[in-house]
């Protein structure tokens, strides 16, 4: 069932559990995802990194909206990390209807511009915007942020940013990383608890591969009602290939079938520790599918 981002996040956070967001990049990927999500009835989003989209371009949004509109539990489709509005522009004609405007990468006032001409325009097409302040260091996908230009979110800077850009959603930055950690995991949870106090649209968490289940647990008490992962799910797919490279005569479809396995364990893993397994009820109302729209 495909459904509105926001109706997600918005019925998480009422409930006390958050939604699990996995970047995919091919069929396995997105069967990996929707399977785990049907297995567990738990709703979850299907997330294209602006690689991912110039790799796949709208055949690959076709499939995440396909995949989407048949799954038996509560699905969105989603933009990851955009800094351009060549690619929000893209997926937008091709009918995602959830978009992240990433400024992060500029100064604040120019994150603020473009984040706030990308909402204008994607809420002129239907679409909510998830923006992000302060700046996650780590790697993904090509995008690496040295820890030295790591910037924490500031709460009353983000009140203005919220106000001033009218996104929907707002992805934080506590000490969180993209990619592996390296080091012991260390979230300022005091600095989330003054961010939640002060704004009240959905908060996002990048860099959840890794994180401890008590890490997840306070950041879901303290108002996070989304999760991206990536790394974990990632490095499932490609043990499965590196493994299949020994073989003398592999068969493709077993491979594939192997993958589509290796990440559906992490991925199951991960809805059950955000609390969405058996959720999906939550979001099966008759509004589910107008708000996609």
């Amino acid at each position: 069932m495909l459904t509105s981002t926001s109706e997600l996040l918005h019925t998480a956070r009422r409930n006390a559990y958050a939604i699990g967001a996995f970047n995919v990049y091919n069929l396995e990927g997105v069967k990996a995802v929707i399977d785990a999500a049907e297995a567990l009835q738990s709703p979850a989003m299907l997330q294209l990194h602006p690689s991912a989209l110039k790799y796949g371009k709208s055949p690959l949004v076709a499939m995440c909206m396909e995949a989407a509109r048949k799954s038996k539990v509560p699905i969105s489709v989603h933009l990851d990390h955009s800094t351009s509005e060549k690619d929000i522009n893209l997926a937008l004609a091709a009918g995602i209807k959830s978009i992240m405007a990433d400024g992060s990468p500029m100064p604040y006032e120019a994150n603020l511009k473009f984040t706030r001409e990308m909402t204008a325009l994607s809420h002129a097409n239907g679409a909510v915007v998830e923006a992000e302040i302060g700046r996650i260091s780590g790697t993904e996908d090509g995008l690496t942020i040295a820890e030295k230009e790591a910037k924490m979110t500031d709460p009353i800077q983000a009140v203005e940013f919220v106000r001033e850009t009218k996104v929907d959603t707002l992805a934080v930055t506590i000490g969180n990383v993209h990619g592996k950690y390296l080091s012991e995991p260390r979230l300022d949870f005091p600095r989330l608890a003054k961010i939640r106090s002060l704004i009240s649209i959905p908060l996002v968490l990048h860099g959840a591969s890794g994180l401890p289940e008590t890490m997840i647990n306070e950041s879901i008490r303290l108002g996070v009602s989304k999760f991206n992962v990536n790394t974990e799910v990632r490095e499932a797919y490609m043990d499965v290939l590196k493994t299949s490279n020994s073989l003398s005569d592999p068969d493709l479809l077993e491979v594939m079938e192997k993958a589509i396995d290796a990440m559906r364990s992490v991925i199951a893993d991960k809805l059950l520790l955000f609390g969405s397994a058996g959720k999906a009820y939550l979001h099966q109302s008759p509004y589910a599918e107008i708000l996609s729209a």
